[in-house]
């Protein structure tokens, strides 16, 4: 495990694999190395092309954390990725982490290509409305020590999926590496809380190439998000990953990054 430090000083765990132009995989909730199998199969695929840094997002892993939380100290850790990488780097962000990666373009990172997958915008009359008090009540169970009452109230209340589903997960082998994160799900909440001042204001100014890319089964809040952003993106290329759910293949991932990333900017 290699790492490196972000401005404030906390450490931001990372496995490099791979020889070429620098790729970052930014995770969105949930994920980080020890259970997200997908995004780790995305990098091994990813690595003949590319110099891939898979992270742990602050908070998470193998990664430190420092209070209090705020979406300007994720950047920092994005931005301290991008100079152990080089300087530059193309990044991959994966649902709430693709916000992320919009908030690190919008702010000036030194990011050449963007490629985002089903970030959780909710723009249209399908998306899932979380009550007005939802941050705060996600807080409390994670101040009250209860990491599995704030998962469970993340994937219902926040993301609507039913609670008889919610309650056989929490008997699955990977409940202990969700409980294990509890607490970064306030983080996402904060970090998506924002998303109306960052679609409508911030997003506009991005001016590297996009990519972005939802599933052809995904529900359709996701086709209502990459497609307000293909009009709000100045340089926005989009695709529809045929058969895919949010929970993407990487044999169906890798190579349209692949092909997104290997080529050539016209100006």
């Amino acid at each position: 495990m290699s790492s490196t430090r972000s401005s404030d000083g906390t450490g931001i765990g990372y496995t490099r694999s791979g020889e070429g132009p620098s790729l970052i995989l930014v995770g969105g909730a949930f994920q980080y190395r020890a259970i997200d199998q997908s995004t780790a199969e995305l990098a091994g695929r990813l690595a003949p092309a590319f110099s891939v840094f898979h992270y742990d997002r602050r908070g998470r892993g193998e990664s430190g954390d420092s209070a209090p939380y705020s979406v300007e100290r994720e950047v920092e850790d994005l931005d301290a990725l991008i100079s152990e990488a080089g300087g530059s780097a193309f990044v991959f962000g994966m649902s709430s982490g693709g916000a992320l990666a919009l908030e690190g373009a919008a702010r000036g990172l030194a990011i050449t290509k963007l490629a985002l997958y089903e970030p959780p915008f909710a723009l249209d009359e399908n998306s899932h409305d979380a009550p007005d008090d939802f941050l705060e009540r996600l807080t409390e169970l994670n101040a009250d020590g209860r990491p599995g009452d704030a998962v469970e109230y993340f994937l219902t209340t926040g993301l609507g999926m039913p609670r008889e589903m919610v309650a056989e997960m929490r008997g699955a082998p990977v409940w202990p590496g969700f409980e294990a994160v509890a607490h970064t799900l306030v983080y996402d909440t904060m970090l998506m809380d924002g998303q109306d001042a960052l679609v409508a204001d911030r997003v506009p100014t991005i001016t590297q190439p996009v990519l972005l890319l939802d599933g052809g089964a995904s529900p359709p809040w996701a086709a209502a998000a990459v497609d307000r952003l293909a009009e709000l993106l100045p340089h926005a290329e989009r695709r529809t990953l045929a058969g895919q759910t949010h929970d993407v293949a990487a044999d169906a991932l890798a190579p349209v990054l692949e092909d997104f990333f290997s080529a050539t900017v016209r100006v």
